[in-house]
């Protein structure tokens, strides 16, 4: 998918310009998968959001977490597509793994295994120290804090190879991210408890750390990035396994986990390795993840064909599963057929209500197929409304409901959620000028007024002018 910022809007000038409003450039969202490949292209680590894999995660994690006794509404797990293998807590409760590391790992167990980790790191209080703003920041303002990579992620301006480049992500790495041999045994020990407590498998944690154990051996230049900021030492190996062997029977892990690694597994494969799929599913495999590999495959080299029949395949196979539904929608708006995808998000969205990332990718479609039909504006602002009860960290959301508040020339809400999309991203300066604009333009007593209002309140709290 296309994730395009065709002009830089938090540069206009009030007062508001209609047309200028009324264009504003609209990108894709749904998984957002491809927009951040291109992100990726560009030399820097981005979030993955999908529906699925992280429905999976929260799934294998919640019994985890509640062992643990923190509340799983409150724990965030997102996915920063980068090949290293990595994982980090930041900017409150929130859990960021690498595609890196989940590719890595064998099974279920082992994943959850660096999860119930982080989480150690969460329950023992040694949470990553950033500025109060950033607690409620986005999540992709959170990451590009933490890595060093500043306004580049932040504004899409294609600078993140730059900061690489320059050491800014392995400095902010180095100071961020890396605990105490101390603090690493410590989240250990919990995590082992967390998986106890749940009654699950403690094996894939010890697996995955034995997999990188070898590497504090090499220089630090070759080790992986998980090896430098979490120190690994054969001595915090050897004491989870001489926990496994005193506490003897283990738990278990259920039956499906098998085959929701595998799908998850095939999605990062068929996304970010396309070219991988022949290779790593034998031709004689028609097991669903092969196939969907397959599929997202095609679609990521262009082959349309085949990539829709491939879809059709699927979903004559599982008629209920939302997702095959959703992919599909989101391959024919990325092939140009953006009405024909509006019956696949309505069916995914019938199948799966509590989905706001699909609710956003369905409005995205109405907006870029309904010009200025106010009907059709009118249902993607209700479920972008919806959406962002759930998303309340998401730029995007903000950014589409400007487009639709645009095309209907109601100016004041437009400049809102551009004031919003910009608070969230930390660009304060625009939110600013975006909220007075807003309140300018919006009618004395209303409740969009009143928002302005107190986030120009907010923004003098957080960054006072002089």
């Amino acid at each position: 998918m296309k994730d395009s910022y065709l002009m830089h809007h938090s540069l206009i000038p009030p007062p508001v310009n209609r047309a200028l409003i009324a264009g504003l450039a609209c990108f894709v969202i749904c998984v957002v998968w491809a927009s951040q490949l291109m992100a990726q292209s560009r030399g820097g680590p981005v979030l993955i959001r999908d529906t699925e894999i992280e429905g999976i995660l929260r799934d294998w994690s919640e019994p985890v977490i509640k062992a643990a006794n923190l509340n799983p509404d409150s724990v965030n797990i997102l996915i920063v597509q980068d090949p290293n293998i990595n994982a980090f807590v930041a900017g409150g409760q929130n859990v960021f793994l690498y595609s890196g590391l989940l590719i890595k790992t064998e099974n279920a167990s082992e994943a959850l295994g660096v999860i119930a980790h982080e989480l150690g790191h969460i329950s023992g209080g040694h949470l990553v120290r950033t500025r109060g703003a950033m607690q409620s920041a986005s999540y992709e303002a959170i990451l590009g804090t933490i890595l060093g990579l500043g306004a580049a992620v932040l504004t899409g301006e294609g600078q993140i190879g730059a900061a690489i480049a320059t050491g800014s992500q392995s400095m902010a790495m180095g100071r961020f991210l890396a605990f105490s041999r101390v603090q690493e045994s410590s989240a250990d020990q919990a995590g082992f408890g967390f998986l106890t407590r749940a009654g699950l498998t403690t094996k894939g944690m010890v697996s995955f750390m034995q997999k990188l154990q070898d590497e504090e051996l090499l220089p630090p230049s070759q080790q992986s990035e998980y090896v430098r900021t979490h120190p690994l030492t054969r001595d915090r190996v050897e004491a989870l396994e001489a926990a496994r062997a005193r506490h003897g029977s283990d738990g278990k892990t259920p039956a499906a986990w098998a085959d929701q690694h595998a799908r998850m597994n095939a999605k990062f494969i068929g996304f970010i390795h396309p070219e991988r799929v022949s290779w790593t599913y034998d031709d004689r495999d028609r097991s669903i993840p092969a196939d969907y590999a397959r599929a997202i495959a095609a679609y990521r080299q262009n082959n349309i064909d085949q990539a829709l029949s491939r879809m059709d395949g699927l979903i004559a196979r599982e008629p209920d599963n939302p997702f095959f539904y959703e992919l599909k929608g989101q391959m024919l708006v990325d092939f140009g057929r953006i009405e024909q995808a509006l019956p696949y998000y309505e069916q995914a969205l019938s199948r799966k209500n509590d989905a706001p990332l699909m609710r956003i990718a369905y409005a995205h479609a109405l907006i870029e197929s309904g010009g200025t039909d106010h009907d059709r504006l009118r249902t993607a602002i209700r479920n972008l409304q919806q959406a962002l009860r759930d998303e309340p960290r998401t730029p995007r959301i903000h950014r589409l409901l400007a487009t639709a508040h645009g095309r209907m020339n109601e100016n004041g809400a437009a400049r809102l959620h551009l004031a919003e999309e910009a608070v969230l991203q930390r660009r304060l300066p625009q939110a600013r000028a975006h909220a007075n604009a807003a309140l300018e333009a919006l009618p004395e007593g209303t409740a969009l007024r009143i928002r302005a209002q107190d986030l120009l309140n907010h923004l003098e709290n957080v960054d006072p002018q002089d």
